[in-house]
């Protein structure tokens, strides 16, 4: 059930230099811990994976498991440009204690089906651990089709998808759709919160959640609600989330998060150059949409 309920993705605290803040970053993880989610997400896009070296994602990693002792499932993040680095960063995740995978198809130059195959095919491979596919096509600029997923759904190891959410009217059909070309019993989840919890009435197994990082307890709400079928509760919920899910939008979910962060006293971090820190009237903003979530 590792692919399953309510993922939690923090920030990955560094410093300019990209040397990662192991306090702040453990009491960002215990904080979720306390909540209840059902995994935590390290290393995803939120936890800045790919501007941080090889050496600090370890690092990060054998944190994680030091501060939550296996308390909680951890997902990490192997994504990179090269399959061979991909591969190795697998293996690192694996030594230091991951529970799963994460991969993204991370390209400069535009990738094919059959290179994406190949390339999921060889860190699938690297080790024993179960892999969810990352398909975001925002950031990576390639979209995993359910044909092609389909057939990565065939090699050993690729359990799971995450998969970017649809708004409610689309949402149940785009699930049937993909999960009537999937393996019974493989994992899909969605992401972008604003259209998740509509995804997981819809069916999905899982919210992948960049705002469950930073608020687990209002999240895990929303999430227990969508998945007992509870409409009313998930529409009033989610209408208390909406003013901080438009800023997502708007000033980017990666940026509020950071800010939001600093100025709830849980880290002291900036995110990595070239990415600018929000202004202080972005930052009253946040605070404020956040205020609203006291009451859910």
């Amino acid at each position: 059930m590792l692919f399953h309920g309510l993922s939690a993705f923090p920030i990955t605290p560094a410093d300019e230099s990209g040397h990662v803040n192991v306090e702040s970053l453990c009491r960002l993880l215990e904080r979720l811990e306390r909540a209840g989610v059902d995994s935590v997400g390290l290393l995803g896009s939120t936890g800045s994976y790919m501007y941080l070296s090889r050496a600090e994602r370890r690092r990060t990693i054998e944190a994680a498991r030091e501060c939550l002792g296996g308390r909680v499932p951890v997902i990490v993040s192997a994504g990179a440009l090269r399959t061979g680095d991909a591969e190795d960063l697998a293996r690192d995740a694996k030594r230091a204690g991951a529970d799963g995978l994460l991969l993204a198809p991370v390209s400069y130059t535009p990738l094919t089906d059959d290179e994406v195959l190949q390339h999921y095919s060889g860190v699938a491979g690297a080790t024993d651990l179960p892999l969810c596919v990352y398909n975001n096509p925002g950031t990576t600029h390639f979209t995993i089709s359910n044909a092609l997923l389909a057939r990565m759904a065939a090699v050993p190891n690729i359990v799971a998808v995450k998969n970017p959410a649809q708004p409610l009217p689309e949402m149940r059909a785009v699930h049937q759709a993909l999960e009537a070309q999937l393996p019974v019993g493989f994992a899909i989840g969605y992401s972008g919160d604003w259209n998740a919890p509509g995804a997981l009435l819809a069916g999905g197994a899982a919210w992948y959640s960049v705002v469950a990082g930073l608020l687990p307890v209002p999240s895990l709400k929303l999430a227990r609600a969508a998945k007992v079928g509870n409409v009313a509760e998930v529409e009033r919920i989610d209408g208390l989330f909406a003013p901080l899910f438009a800023l997502f939008k708007e000033l980017s979910s990666y940026r509020v998060v950071h800010a939001a962060a600093n100025a709830m006293g849980l880290a002291t971090t900036k995110p990595p150059l070239p990415i600018l820190p929000l202004s202080t009237a972005d930052q009253d903003r946040i605070m404020t949409a956040i205020s609203a979530l006291d009451t859910v």
